[in-house]
């Protein structure tokens, strides 16, 4: 009679999926991200036309929008004019002028990394805050998750980027391939301490704030409610409620 050996049962369970580095391919990125892209009417190009960091100032645009710059060395630089709705206070919509520049990573999981230099900085004006109109620092490190570029029959070349919670930002054209900027490196000088808190004073009644702790904005000098961006009342008047970022 055969002996019957006792063996272990084995259970084959499914392995898990491990994620693939993304392949960039002709399907998937039709041209390089190299060169300038803006959005919408394309009034928001980066480069000398928006900001002027030695005086800590912008050009105001004609409209809203966004644009982005990128350099076949890794450097980046971004200028954002956008305003938001307040569905609770109509009247109250905030307009916010942005600008920062720095070095970028193309992450082979398909991600992008921008990490700035320390000299951005924004504007922001809200006519329902404490401090209707002030200049801050902005140097966030910014993260997309996926970006791509595809052809529009009539538009030509669009880059589409997904911000860190995976939302896309509005297409953006490319008006050039040789990118449209800036010099890329640190265009102010800021120590440590000033990169973390304090704003600076610009003409027309802008205010000079600093953050608390808390985050929240002190008035340190200053008078005034400031000066409102160019178009805030024609986009009031036309549209009323919502984001603006096109």
């Amino acid at each position: 009679m055969p002996v019957l050996l006792s063996l272990p049962l084995l259970v084959f369970l499914p392995l898990p999926v491990l994620a693939q580095d993304i392949q960039y391919t002709l399907q998937h990125n039709v041209t390089t991200i190299y060169g300038t892209w803006s959005s919408g009417s394309q009034n928001v190009v980066t480069g000398a036309g928006f900001a002027q960091p030695a005086n800590m100032s912008f050009i105001y645009p004609k409209t809203t929008g966004m644009s982005y710059s990128f350099t076949s060395d890794g450097y980046y630089e971004i200028a954002r004019y956008r305003m938001n709705g307040n569905g609770t206070s109509p009247n109250c919509i905030t307009g916010v002028m942005n600008w920062c520049h720095g070095t970028y990573e193309l992450v082979s999981n398909g991600s992008i990394t921008m990490t700035p230099f320390g000299d951005g900085y924004q504007q922001i004006q809200d006519p329902c805050a404490a401090i209707s109109n002030f200049m801050e620092t902005y140097n966030d490190t910014e993260l997309y998750v996926q970006w791509s570029i595809y052809q529009d029959p009539t538009l030509g070349y669009m880059l589409q980027l997904y911000q860190f919670d995976g939302s896309p930002l509005p297409p953006m054209a490319q008006l050039s391939t040789s990118p449209n900027m800036l010099p890329t490196q640190a265009l102010r000088n800021v120590s440590a301490a000033s990169t973390a808190t304090k704003k600076r004073s610009l003409e027309q009644g802008e205010i000079l704030v600093e953050r608390s702790n808390s985050g929240e904005p002190r008035r340190l000098g200053g008078g005034g409610s400031g000066v409102w961006l160019s178009g805030l009342v024609v986009f009031v008047w036309s549209i009323g409620l919502g984001s603006a970022f096109m």
